[in-house]
């Protein structure tokens, strides 16, 4: 039986509480009989899997590969699949590099079926299952609220993405890229569900004046700063509030999250 991650209430009060005991939470997760399982044998068998084909047609494996990059939700699209990973990402015309979507060209870079693959490379495999398990964590803390997977996503991925060597506006394309990520700014900045249908350029300049507004910047750099990212996490959640219409009182939240800890402890 997989371990069912402690969500106790939403907003920023049950985020802090997920936050406090996550790293227990997380090793409970990971320490459950099927991610164990499927973990060991994604260890065990991707070195037999040695091109996009045959990891494709086993679909134990392709669950754990595709989950360690958060495409889960594609593991029946296995033609579309295949040829993201047999295209590669060397060539600008490749699938991966023509979608919107980064995760893809991850995914299809990490395998390298398009040039040299990397399946039997030393620590190959413990790579992907580190990946799986922090990705089936958030999956199953969004089962219990979608937000604070959004929130895990936000914190594990946007430090990367500011740190990376390349322009602002490359670094802003890569977040409105990702779809989880650019929830959490949408939300953060009040934005309306219409929004990602206006021009594309003009969607970066709202991003980077509404950075600018809120957090003194219009720069991805700023987010490297703990203290900042710690701020953006709070504007969101307290924005997603808002827009959900929560208006628990702070007693019947601290009831709630006593209550939790109290059982998550003992």
């Amino acid at each position: 039986m997989t371990f069912q991650p402690v969500v106790p209430t939403g907003g920023l009060a049950g985020w802090r509480f997920l936050q406090a005991t996550l790293e227990r939470q997380s090793e409970a997760f990971e320490n459950s009989n099927e991610v164990k399982s499927d973990a060991a044998y994604f260890a065990e068998n991707i070195g037999e899997a040695t091109s996009a084909e045959a990891l494709v047609s086993d679909r134990r494996l392709l669950s754990v590969a595709l989950t360690a990059f958060g495409l889960q939700d594609d593991l029946d699209n296995k033609y579309f699949i295949r040829k993201v990973l047999e295209e590669g990402t060397d060539a600008d015309d490749a699938l991966a590099n023509r979608l919107s979507d980064t995760r893809y060209r991850e995914f299809s870079d990490a395998f390298g079926f398009g040039s040299i693959p990397r399946i039997r490379f030393p620590g190959f495999a413990e790579d992907v299952i580190d990946k799986f398990e922090d990705r089936s964590f958030e999956v199953a803390v969004g089962e219990q609220n979608e937000s604070f997977r959004f929130g895990l996503n936000l914190e594990r991925e946007l430090p990367g993405i500011a740190a990376d060597d390349t322009s602002t506006d490359a670094k802003w394309y890569t977040v409105m890229g990702n779809a989880a990520l650019r929830s959490v700014f949408e939300t953060a900045f009040g934005l309306p569900s219409q929004f990602g249908q206006i021009d594309l350029e003009q969607q970066l300049e709202v991003f980077k004046d509404y950075a600018e507004r809120r957090f003194g910047s219009s720069e991805v750099d700023q987010f490297t700063d703990p203290e900042k990212l710690d701020e953006l996490v709070q504007l969101y959640f307290v924005q997603e509030q808002l827009s959900q219409g929560q208006t628990a009182s702070g007693s019947s939240v601290a009831l709630t999250l006593l209550q939790s800890s109290q059982s998550f402890w003992q």
